[in-house]
């Protein structure tokens, strides 16, 4: 019978004493066979976190439990150990290893600045398409054991693993194998036992995709592709990627994130599909603990907490980020706070760089909250549970396999000793030290004379006096599993040393030796009282001492988002009443003097002079005499609060979504609160003919990704023409198009493609990136493009044209000068810049009077950013068309806050100061043109995200929570603990040309820019 039918076989036979079953293994010697029946007596056998036997035995026969409590008959053919004072727990399982795979090296991301694009899979075959796309990987015919790492997971008490192959989005199965190095013994005990997924593509050299929105849309691709192929066309022939895509959907589904935003964002993939993913999370999930909860899912989770940064060098500290400190000191209550919700977890040794870390991290995640019957439970019978296999392992009960510690303490007392670990009933010692307690008085017999040995202080280091007659002496004694050692000189005979050695037989020990005079004799030992003169508790170094110390019960609070301007009680609505302010409506009323904004439930409920509001209750009065208000900054091309920008692996990636990759601890979204800013339209990049569709969100700081999204919104997708497409950039670029003819036509092509596949009908394959574009010709869907010469820019329009739909918007259009009849007769709005040129070539004919003229002939423009920083002042950028153009003040702010809004399709809702309106405002100190005008509160929907006088505050509780944590770090170096890199801190920025690998922090864009040599921003609130 081969080794895995004999696994499949192994749960049927457990009742009938599968273990008696002779071995598939011939032998090259004589066959022993030595009793496969063990009983394990006077312990205190921990079955489960919920049920404890004290002065108990343990019998097992053939790799099961046959017998366990306190009145147990012990076969007479059992080899009986006495574990007096010892404990016996059931050994761990890790849902998350890669115990026995073959390794594969992973590439780094593709870089669309340099190098030849690899566009077709080299893997041969009918499999998919995506060489990230592999669900045919089986790992049970890979799998190879591997006695170091075994090794390695033994000591740390794990008996069983799921074992799986690292490596791409759909990894293929799992397989469930022992720790057991003896390949006679059966080590795999189901082949298939679970499917795995990532967001990240790993080996694969193809570059598709290169980004984790391309990720998220590729899996999303290959679940539809899946159900279609259930129902293909029986010509399309067979897809192995996509049959075993299905096959594999019964079983238990993993899915790595190691991140709190990962597992959310796997979450909304596991709504759409109805999955019930696992997750194999990170330590940071405790900062978003509600929103976990509230997917419903299970966990698992690592220890691998963060090392502290190295902050003696205050140079360093300075540019450390608060949230780096805050994570070090509360990741380890990551598993408390999951525990306390009552969310499902188990734990992995996965991820620690040190295998010896595992057991001392565990109990710094107790000491920081998580019970010890929790952790016993995230480690036996929940892993079990997750596999289906809790028949089998995950507590000691009779019928289950033999899998169990036997340990010196309770299991995570840091004096805590694990002697050994047992699988399948076979034993794997992992220290013999201390097993049995020395410790006692012997009656020792060397030659004819007779004297006495007195074992007394610690377990592992005894120390020894030795009595003959009347003399006390202080002899060399040694003694490990199966050797001893005394050496000791007589008082008559002080130089010259009396030497033994010999075997330890328990209570007992023989040998031979010399005595000083040269002759050989024996020795003889028996143990006659095991009560020491001195007990101690095994002693485990001054590192056990610093364990036992609870941590304080100060710790830095947890802030949304976890930043040091993240709150601490959300914002809420409220009534607010704005008195005597001057109102810049953004409507046809144009600027109200000395007039009242009411303000309640999120809406603008009245505009006007002298507003009662005293029907209301708990009305907060703002008093805005000689300041003025305004709707909110409406950014219409932005890339901040994003995890990635660019998928430039393909020309058309139609099919990929920025919703996908909302990062909303960014801390660029309170700084443009900071500066009015009140909604971002997110883009895709602009190195590919059609990118992907864009997400219009509110700066609703401190929510998730998900309620930043502007409710009811119709969608957008990025378009772009010029260099960034065609790739100016690379002399080595081999992805089409190469000219701006070629765009051209990959635009005709694609809307083409778009218009067959429409005529398919509903019973065709679905294709994401073909939806989108049928969408477009549909007018559910609405085109921004990234555009600079007057040329393609007619082309586009002619393309839609012919096509029956209008463009949207072109943004940057530094061009929309020389073309703007055409555009006004097109219905196309206008998103550029104030004054932006000569960045490089296709710019060369930009003026500062395009937007001035442009809205002359009425266009509907707006002023973006494309920047970060940019956008914390783009009410200065509209005061700029003021200077150039000559255009009223009140048009200048529209094209920020009005003309945004309804070239988004969403003017109805925000954009301007008119009743019904959401309330989007900004109260301002001066008029929001001047350069004085600062931003003093910020408010989205009724609420205030941003408040001039509170952030003075919140400045000073960074800088005081910030000091706390730095001297704590200092303490702990000083105490021993090891320590991590101190590198700068500071938030990625992205623009339209940057891969989403290489977006460019705030300090390598003054680098570049060579403003200054060093920034003054604080990134304590990154």
């Amino acid at each position: 019978m081969s080794k895995f039918l004999f696994s499949l076989l192994f749960f049927l036979l457990i009742g009938v004493n599968a273990f008696a079953q002779p071995t598939t293994y011939p032998r090259n010697d004589i066959a022993f066979s030595p009793t496969n029946c063990y009983a394990f007596t006077n312990a205190t056998i921990v079955a489960s976190s919920a049920q404890t036997f004290t002065n108990a035995t343990l019998v097992i026969r053939n790799g099961i439990i046959i017998a366990l409590g306190t009145a147990v008959v012990i076969p007479s053919d059992a080899l009986v150990t006495n574990l007096m004072g010892k404990y016996i727990y059931p050994s761990f399982i890790d849902c998350n290893s890669d115990y026995g795979i073959p390794a594969r090296q992973p590439v780094a991301p593709f870089n669309f600045n340099f190098g030849q694009s690899k566009m077709v899979a080299t893997n041969k075959g009918a499999y998919s398409w995506n060489e990230a796309i592999h669900p045919e990987y089986d790992a049970s015919k890979t799998f190879m054991v591997n006695d170091d790492k075994a090794k390695a997971l033994r000591s740390n008490g794990f008996g069983v693993v799921l074992t799986h192959n690292p490596d791409g989005i759909a990894r293929g199965t799992g397989a469930v194998v022992t720790l057991q190095a003896d390949k006679e013994n059966l080590v795999m005990l189901n082949p298939k036992a679970s499917a795995h997924y990532s967001f990240n593509k790993g080996s694969s050299t193809q570059d598709y995709p290169n980004s984790a929105m391309g990720s998220v849309a590729l899996l999303r691709q290959t679940y539809y592709d899946a159900q279609w192929y259930k129902t293909k066309p029986t010509s399309e022939g067979t897809n192995i990627s996509l049959q075993a895509f299905n096959e594999l959907q019964s079983l238990p589904q993993f899915f790595e994130c190691n991140d709190k935003w990962t597992d959310l964002r796997a979450n909304t993939l596991a709504k759409e599909f109805n999955q019930n993913y696992i997750y194999i999370g990170g330590t940071n999930e405790y900062q978003r603990i509600a929103d976990i909860k509230d997917t419903k899912a299970r966990f698992v989770l690592p220890l691998n907490f963060p090392l502290a940064p190295d902050v003696e060098d205050p140079n360093d500290t300075r540019f450390i980020a608060l949230s780096e400190l805050k994570n070090w000191e509360l990741a380890p209550t990551n598993l408390a706070a999951f525990a306390s919700n009552g969310i499902a977890f188990s734990i992995t040794s996965n991820g620690l760089k040190d295998a010896a870390t595992f057991m001392p991290n565990l109990r710094k995640a107790i000491q920081n909250g998580l019970t010890e019957a929790a952790a016993l439970d995230a480690l036996t019978i929940t892993p079990a549970t997750y596999l289906g296999m809790q028949a089998q392992l995950g507590s000691l009960q009779v019928g289950k396999l033999a899998n169990f510690l036997i340990t010196s303490n309770t299991l995570f007392n840091p004096t805590n000793t694990i002697y050994q670990n047992w699988i399948q009933g076979k034993q794997n010692k992992l220290t013999a030290d201390g097993f049995t307690d020395y410790r006692g008085t012997y009656n020792l017999t060397v030659g004819q004379q007779p004297m006495q040995l007195l074992l007394s202080g610690e377990a592992l280091k005894p120390t020894a006096k030795l009595i003959i007659a009347k003399d006390t002496l202080k002899p060399d004694f040694k003694i490990t599993d199966n050797t001893i050692n005394l050496t000791y000189s007589t008082k008559a005979d002080s130089s010259k040393p009396n030497r033994f050695s010999g075997i330890n037989l328990g209570n007992s020990f023989k040998g031979t030796g010399t005595l000083a005079n040269g002759n050989w004799v024996g020795i003889i030992g028996v143990k006659v009282l095991s009560k020491p003169d001195n007990y101690t508790q095994i002693n485990k170094t001054d590192t056990v001492k610093k364990e036992l110390t609870k941590n304080p019960t100060t710790l830095s609070p947890i802030n949304y988002p976890f930043t040091g301007y993240g709150w601490l009680l959300a914002p809420i609505q409220q009534t607010i009443l704005f008195t005597n302010a001057t109102v810049w409506t953004s409507e046809k009323a144009g600027k109200l003097l000395n007039t009242d904004v009411l303000v309640s439930a999120g809406k603008i409920l009245a505009i006007g002079k002298n507003l009662d509001a005293s029907k209301y209750q708990n009305v907060i009065k703002i008093d805005a005499t000689n300041k003025h208000l305004s709707a909110g900054i409406i950014d219409e091309h932005s890339h901040i609060a994003l995890f990635a920008v660019n998928e430039c692996s393909q020309t058309v990636t139609a099919e990929t979504r920025m919703g996908d990759v909302v990062n909303p601890d960014d801390v660029n979204i309170y700084r443009q609160l900071s500066g009015g800013v009140t909604m971002s339209h997110l883009l895709h990049g602009s190195c590919n003919t059609i990118g992907g569709q864009t997400q219009l969100i509110k700066l609703r700081w401190g929510t998730t990704a998900e309620k930043m999204k502007m409710e009811g919104w119709p969608g957008f997708i990025k378009f772009a023409l010029g260099e960034n497409v065609k790739r100016s950039s690379s002399d080595q670029n081999n992805r089409y198009p190469d000219t701006r003819m070629g765009v051209e036509q990959v635009l005709d092509d694609a809307f083409t493609r778009a218009r067959d596949y429409e005529k398919l009908g509903a019973n065709k394959r679905r294709d994401l990136e073909l939806d989108a574009l049928v969408e477009i010709l549909n007018n559910k869907r609405f085109i921004t493009c990234h555009s600079y010469v007057q040329s393609e820019i007619v082309a586009l329009m002619r393309i839609a044209e012919k096509n029956k739909f209008k463009v949207n918007t072109f943004t940057h259009i530094l061009e929309g000068y020389k073309v703007a009849d055409k555009m006004k007769q097109h219905g196309v709005a206008a998103s550029t810049f104030s004054d932006w040129w000569a960045y490089k070539m296709e710019v060369q004919d930009a003026i500062p009077q395009n937007a001035g003229i442009m809205n002359a002939l009425g266009i509907n423009v707006a002023i973006n950013s494309d920047d970060a920083e940019m956008a914390r002042r783009l009410n200065h950028e509209a005061a700029k068309i003021v200077k150039y153009s000559g255009v009223t003040e009140t048009d200048a702010l529209n094209m920020v806050t009005i003309n945004p809004a309804t070239m988004l399709q969403v003017g109805n809702r925000t954009g301007s100061i008119k009743v019904g309106k959401d309330a989007d405002l900004v109260l301002w100190s001066d008029s929001p043109l001047s350069i004085y005008a600062k931003a003093e509160k910020t408010m989205v929907d009724g609420i205030i995200y941003f408040d001039r006088d509170a952030d003075k505050v919140k400045q000073q509780e960074i800088a005081k929570e910030k000091t706390r944590l730095v001297q704590k770090i200092i303490a702990a170096k000083k105490g021993g603990e090891k320590m991590g890199s101190a590198a700068p801190t500071f938030s990625q920025e992205l623009e339209c040309e940057d891969d989403h690998s290489h977006g460019k922090t705030l300090y390598d864009r003054l680098k570049q820019r060579s403003a200054i040599k060093t920034t003054t921003t604080t990134q304590d609130d990154n």
